[in-house]
């Protein structure tokens, strides 16, 4: 269902995005990704790694890094998909907020809302 690939749109060192390999209907899951969580009080030793431009809120007290492909999505203020935290399943379950398909990259808003036009720290 999901792929990566090279995006046109990241400028990171490996230029990596989330591809869809088949078309997927708005509402549909896409993806599951497990979570390493970690105490907001230990997030300043992640503030001097790469992971800080990776790491999700988690819930009032921890931040969180995903595994899988939840950290590879790109951002976009006009996304094609979504995602809600699963505190039961301790995972980011990514959805297509848009039908999506096949060859589209996929693309969140890293503000948590698909309506949040605010700035984020990298623009």
């Amino acid at each position: 269902m999901i792929e990566i690939r090279t995006s046109s749109i990241s400028d990171g060192e490996f230029n990596r995005g989330v591809f869809a390999t088949c078309d997927i209907k708005k509402g549909q899951i896409l993806h599951e990704a497990p979570v390493i969580s970690y105490p907001n009080e230990q997030h300043h030793h992640i503030e001097e790694t790469l992971l800080a431009d990776y790491a999700f809120e988690y819930g009032i007290n921890h931040t969180a890094i995903l595994l899988g492909y939840g950290m590879l999505f790109n951002h976009s203020y006009e996304p094609n998909a979504t995602y809600e935290i699963n505190f039961g399943n301790h995972t980011f379950d990514f959805y297509a907020f848009t039908d999506i398909k096949a060859g589209d990259e996929i693309l969140i808003n890293y503000n948590g809302d698909v309506d949040d036009k605010e700035k984020l720290w990298f623009n």
